[in-house]
């Protein structure tokens, strides 16, 4: 008899011609994006690009007016995006505002499983375990006690991702979060995402950045915009060029490759 055919699982995220508008204003224009399962992606581009727009329409924050999202096996339009949003990690400085300076780290990474900011539920035992677990999992288990107001700016990071996976999501997007780390912390943050990209059973990741430096060898895809615009995405060794950045960034700029990492370099 013949072999019944494996089923293919369904893409973490399609964007079909998305297309976002304010007024006479494009914002993005004919996007069409796949993220396949054990894909991690850099999203790059330069200011005004439509990065920023595409994260808050991946969120539901923000309505497309064109085209077809879906997320997770959900189709914008036609499921509820708060439930999607309990399977959606995300770590962004935007958040930073909305938590109370008070409210204890271990608070902050226990709010995550129940999708709120300034958290006001009642914890249980085991909201408790799994928050202290994930701190230490991210070398910070001394930060469960203190307040927000009193971390710096790479713990409130580690804090972050803890609150990002403490609901267990499918995709988690990092929305520049190297940003404000002084050279350590950013090298000791960069070294945590490795780690948990290269994670068997963990999430997809979404990288936003400016810097071609933080792109650590676990990422395997790019999204390049520019204009609004899909500007180059697929694999990172046929996208991330000198000739597509030139492109995006309208700048005369050299990539370098080295072993783990890369630089970029004004030529002109």
């Amino acid at each position: 008899m013949p072999s019944r055919p494996s089923a293919v699982p369904p893409d973490l995220l399609h964007l079909d011609q998305l297309r976002v508008t304010r007024g006479d204003t494009v914002i993005l224009d004919g996007v069409d994006w796949r993220v396949a399962r054990g894909q991690h992606w850099v999203v790059m581009g330069p200011n005004g690009s439509g990065k920023t727009t595409l994260l808050r329409v991946l969120a539901g924050f923000l309505s497309a007016s064109g085209g077809t999202i879906r997320l997770l096996g959900r189709t914008f339009g036609t499921a509820d995006w708060r439930e999607v949003r309990r399977e959606l990690g995300i770590v962004s400085a935007a958040l930073a505002p909305a938590i109370p300076p008070g409210e204890l780290a271990l608070e902050t990474v226990i709010s995550g499983r129940y999708a709120m900011l300034d958290f006001w539920g009642r914890a249980t035992s085991d909201d408790q375990h799994l928050a202290r677990r994930l701190l230490a999992a991210l070398d910070v288990p001394h930060l469960a006690a203190r307040p927000w107001a009193h971390l710096s700016q790479g713990e409130r990071q580690r804090v972050l991702i803890a609150r990002a996976l403490i609901a267990r999501p499918r995709l988690l997007i990092l929305d520049e979060p190297c940003a404000g780390l002084d050279p350590l912390a950013r090298q000791r943050f960069l070294t945590t995402i490795e780690t948990l990209a290269r994670r068997r059973r963990g999430p997809g990741i979404i990288l936003v950045t400016h810097h071609v430096e933080e792109i650590t060898p676990a990422f395997t895809h790019l999204l390049l915009l520019a204009g609004g615009r899909v500007a180059a995405a697929g694999p990172l060794p046929r996208t991330l060029t000198t000739a597509a950045l030139n492109r995006a960034f309208a700048t005369p700029l050299r990539l370098r490759r080295t072993a783990a990492s890369y630089r970029l370099d004004l030529t002109a």
